[in-house]
């Protein structure tokens, strides 16, 4: 075979590939081939602000309890990059169609604008994720969508703007990619700003698929935290779902015929949250840190990430747990206490156990915020007056960790999700449908933790006691 007649490809430099255990191959842009002044995807994937998220485990404190579940932020963005690709591919021209009088960009525009934000949605998440946006970044009024947004625009908005292709598309000529759209994709709308926001509707359209009840986001997370822990190698079906998906002047719009792999994902993923996210041991590894990171936050970061981006560029777990294993060398006696209180949950030497537990569902019409369990304080107060006397005091903790299997109707997130009925040929709220309406809206798990099993017959009937009270769908105690 003579090489030098085969023919000119230039789109296989131009493309570069990336093995995904989820995904199989997910391509993106090279550097190869770029005109002047032009951002390559590859750029932006080896961005330090990308690459950081490297150093930040996808499963927060969880990886310390499924020992194979150690993927980080960084293979979950990826994942949610080519997640993007696949929703624009089916999507696209029903979001033409169902806003004929909106000026929507160009093919090449959405989808470079979807897979950058999907590459970029968790740019702003420190050590530990959710864990660090509660006990940290809250001091300063962020999350780490706030936080993420300020970094798109400050940091990586002239790259950005350079983008003008992905690996099938080009953008018009006339377009530039903008930061400040890509920084309202990745945050949740607040209350009333789908209806307020001065956004075009294509781009509020756009957000419900990071913000709705099935999302290019937690698709790939379902998938990925179910695969990495051992759960299940393919526990829902995108493929089914994304098929049966169009954007309709309502919204996006399931068709009656994907409704039930909709429903085997809202399930799925409350699954992964009761065995998962919310497992005992992975809640009790959460209480500690909680006492241990109020005592070393201050000597951690030296103040609002905001202020001190360039620190934050550098502030991961890994620089987090070098920082505590040096402490043992200080010569500071608190800062060498500190760190031999870190290297304890290091080596998962445990203060806490699980004596008592009760799971608790509630419906649309249940008043969840009147419950026992809505605060640990106020579950905390009920539990010990049922304690005998002689125990009431003994150190106990208390955990109530929720979950939301799909928004109430007054949401921020609501009424971003909409169902096709074919029998009807009319589009409904999902709220319609009985099977939806009858998937719990919420539930809690609520736990006590103790120092040793000695008195856990006691917590248990004072549990028992509290959970029948509040009508709880399923009691266990352990």
């Amino acid at each position: 075979m003579n090489l030098s007649a085969l023919p000119d490809l230039p789109h296989i430099d131009s493309i570069n590939l990336t093995y995904d255990a989820v995904h199989g191959y997910i391509p993106f842009t090279s550097n190869e081939g770029l005109q002047p002044g032009e951002t390559s995807e590859r750029m932006l994937i080896d961005h330090p602000w990308v690459q950081r998220l490297r150093q930040i485990h996808q499963l927060q404190t969880a990886w310390w309890v499924f020992p194979t579940a150690e993927h980080t932020r960084f293979q979950h963005v990826l994942g949610v990059m080519h997640l993007a690709s696949k929703a624009v591919e089916t999507l696209y021209e029903s979001l033409r169609e169902a806003l004929p009088d909106e000026n929507v960009p160009s093919r090449g525009y959405v989808e470079a604008l979807m897979r950058i934000s999907a590459l970029l949605h968790d740019v702003g998440h420190g050590p530990f994720g959710h864990f660090f946006d509660q006990h940290f970044l809250a001091n300063y009024d962020l999350n780490h969508e706030k936080l993420g947004g300020i970094i798109i625009q400050q940091e990586l908005g002239d790259m950005i703007r350079g983008i003008r292709r992905t690996v099938r598309h080009s953008l018009a000529t006339d377009e530039t990619l903008s930061p400040e759209q890509v920084a309202f994709l990745i945050k949740r709308p607040a209350r009333d700003e789908q209806q307020n926001s001065t956004q075009p509707r294509w781009l509020k359209f756009l957000r419900s698929l990071f913000c709705g009840i099935y999302t290019v986001d937690n698709m790939d997370f379902v998938l990925r935290d179910a695969f990495m822990s051992g759960y299940s190698q393919k526990s829902i079906d995108v493929e089914r779902l994304l098929h049966y998906t169009r954007f309709t002047p309502a919204g996006l719009t399931i068709h009656d015929k994907g409704f039930s792999s909709l429903v085997r994902f809202i399930m799925v993923r409350a699954e992964l949250f009761q065995t998962i996210y919310f497992h005992r041991t992975v809640r009790a590894i959460d209480l500690e840190l909680e006492d241990l990171f109020r005592k070393s936050k201050d000597f951690l970061f030296p103040g609002n990430p905001v202020d001190n981006l360039q620190e934050y560029l550098y502030f991961t777990e890994w620089s987090l747990l070098m920082q505590v294993s040096q402490w043992r060398k200080s010569q500071d006696a608190h800062l060498r206490e500190l760190s031999e209180a870190w290297n304890r949950v290091l080596t998962r030497h445990l203060r806490w156990r699980q004596v008592a537990q009760c799971t608790l569902q509630f419906s649309s019409s249940q008043p969840e915020g009147a419950s026992i369990f809505a605060r640990p304080e106020t579950f905390e107060l009920a539990l010990r007056n049922l304690l005998p006397p002689a125990i009431k005091d003994i150190p106990l903790r208390f955990d109530v960790a929720r979950h939301v299997f799909r928004p109430g109707s007054v949401a921020p997130a609501a009424r971003q999700n909409f169902l096709y009925d074919s029998s009807t040929e009319t589009i409904k709220e999902l709220e319609t449908e009985d099977l939806f309406r009858n998937i719990p809206q919420t539930f809690r798990i609520c736990r006590v933790y103790a120092e040793n099993d000695v008195y856990q017959r006691e917590i248990g009937r004072a549990m028992d006691i509290l959970c029948s009270r509040q009508g709880a769908d399923d009691v266990t105690n352990v």
